[in-house]
């Protein structure tokens, strides 16, 4: 049985989670920036959505994977085929004095100074610092989320054992990679064989933890996960050590099949994995038999959790429809077609909708109709349409609630 808060005491999170960003002052206020990468031109667009006729463009390099980091303060467009990260501050500082967050408003701004380096990708924050994995370079780009915030940029570099599609995370006073086989194909990256703990220079520190075809990781709570051939391999830091656990795929899940994509909770243990083309997984990594398979009519486009309605995830499937999954039940409560069809066919980059939260709305792209849908996520109902130059595809989106002194 998958171990999760009860619908009472999670239903009161929600509420506390609510009542805090919408407690009462002549000055309160509450923002969203949507920050958009276009599929096809180099730059990323970005307005607020009470006033989306006022845009600002940031010029990139190429086609950005977009990031928000340091507490929503920064956006890191992550450019993997033209080798370049840029960093741009939302214009988002909050400012918490316990019984209120105080907000304060400027215009978003890019920095000046960029990453370049061979295939950067995966982005991963944790203990305050971001780490940018360099696929084709063998070493990861760690930088400090706050001092990025104020625009320096000062990078530690971790060194890997092979150049591979992998990543890199703070752990305690070392660092966790994923590790590749020392055999490969000629003319391809080496397979991925594990996690392991590392100094700064790629001297291990720890054993070797097999994870076959590792990709994907997040986390929650006390845990790291990450997607693996044999399972979802846990890692959590104790007294004598890292304990690392891995939690096979249940019996009753198809075979053939593995998690590579995982989002974990911020306000409580759980974790959501793809699994397959037409399936979730809802993760709890400390009580058997960990996880819980939701089945969907058709395939998967993208899937978000919801930072409020803690209970609450979404997921697109290729037929339009968006879909409501409650976390406790692991069912599907409500499906509403939102936009036309996308068919997951073709290319894996070719342009399809990205979702991201806002409040009480769901935020997406729709890039064949060139416009960002706001949907409510109580009734599914479209409460705005908003038109886009060009092709928007990814998105992220900065802001909340505060006091405006």
């Amino acid at each position: 049985m998958i171990k999760r808060l009860s619908s009472v005491s999670l239903l009161a999170l929600s509420i506390s989670s609510t009542a805090i960003a919408s407690e009462t002052h002549d000055d309160s206020m509450t923002r969203y920036r949507v920050f958009i990468g276009d599929h096809a031109k180099p730059q990323v667009t970005a307005f607020d959505l009470d006033n989306p006729s006022k845009r600002w463009t940031f010029n990139t390099a190429g086609q950005s994977k977009l990031y928000s980091v340091s507490n929503n303060g920064l956006i890191v467009a992550v450019q993997s085929d033209n080798d370049q990260v840029n960093f741009i501050q939302s214009g988002f500082h909050f400012h918490d004095h316990g019984a209120h967050t105080d907000i304060e408003i400027n215009d978003p701004v890019v920095l000046k100074k960029a990453l370049q380096g061979p295939r950067p990708f995966h982005l991963v924050e944790h203990d305050g610092l971001v780490s940018i994995n360099f696929d084709k370079g063998g070493y990861a780009d760690v930088l400090d989320s706050h001092e990025l915030t104020e625009g320096h940029i000062e990078v530690t570099r971790v060194q890997q054992n092979h150049a591979h599609h992998g990543f890199v995370t703070s752990w305690k006073d070392n660092w966790l990679s994923s590790v590749a086989s020392n055999e490969a194909e000629e003319g391809h990256a080496p397979p991925r064989i594990g996690l392991q703990a590392i100094k700064t220079d790629g001297t291990t520190v720890g054993e070797l933890q097999t994870c076959t075809g590792l990709h994907g990781e997040a986390f929650s709570g006390t845990y790291l996960t990450v997607g693996c051939k044999e399972g979802v391999l846990a890692a959590k830091a104790g007294k004598n050590g890292t304990e690392y656990k891995m939690l096979p795929y249940p019996a009753d899940f198809p075979k053939g099949e593995a998690t590579g994509t995982l989002l974990g909770s911020k306000s409580f243990q759980i974790f959501l994995g793809n699994y397959g083309k037409k399936g979730l997984a809802i993760i709890d990594p400390t009580e058997a038999p960990y996880m819980q398979l939701v089945e969907l009519p058709f395939r998967r486009v993208d899937f978000i959790l919801d930072p409020v309605k803690l209970q609450n995830a979404y997921v697109l499937t290729e037929n339009g429809e968006i879909h409501r999954i409650n976390l406790l039940s692991g069912e599907i409560e409500k499906s509403t077609r939102v936009t036309a069809p996308y068919s997951m066919d073709g290319h894996w980059n070719d342009p399809r909708p990205r979702l991201a939260m806002a409040g009480d709305n769901i935020v997406i792209t729709d890039p064949n109709a060139g416009l960002i849908r706001l949907i409510n996520a109580k009734d599914f109902s479209e409460s705005k349409s908003i038109k886009i130059d060009g092709i928007p595809y990814n998105i992220v989106i900065a802001g909340g609630s505060g006091i405006s002194h």
